[in-house]
């Protein structure tokens, strides 16, 4: 068993569309603040975009929009390679044409020690998921909450 400072929380990945290419930077501030508050590890972070004949091209985070300058060098080296070729093509069918996105791999590590205390008793895990935001203000419009 590993002690609690090998422990890990629970990896999740998400994938963040940014239709016609139009990336703010709104919530990267917020992206930092989380990692600077021990809430989230970033393990991998690409940006792609999807041509309109359906391609996925990898984009470098250090120019993210052409033109020379560096755009977001705080997440420079903030890859592990645990995304490769073959996800990045994989991220192409949840992606419309003509649109970016970034897809960022965490770890969620305000639950280490609660998933170390889990798998010190013998629990394990044996599902996970996302609950999307529409479906779950539908559910609750729906019951009136």
């Amino acid at each position: 068993m590993a002690d609690t400072t090998d422990a890990l929380g629970p990896i999740s990945y998400v994938i963040v569309e940014f239709p016609g290419n139009q990336m703010t930077g709104e919530g990267l501030p917020i992206l930092v603040d989380l990692v600077d508050q021990g809430i989230i590890r970033i393990l991998d972070l690409a940006f792609v975009t999807k041509d309109a004949d359906g391609s996925v091209v990898a984009v470098d985070i250090s120019d993210l929009d052409g033109d020379g300058e560096l755009d977001l060098t705080v997440f420079e080296g903030a890859s592990s390679g645990i995304l490769d070729e073959s996800d990045l093509a994989d991220a192409g069918p949840a992606l419309e044409p003509g649109s970016s996105a970034a897809i960022l791999v965490f770890e969620n590590t305000w639950a280490a020690g609660f998933t170390q205390a889990l798998r010190n008793g013998g629990a394990q895990l044996v599902a996970a998921g996302y609950i999307p935001q529409d479906v779950l203000l539908g559910s609750l419009d729906a019951t009136g909450h």
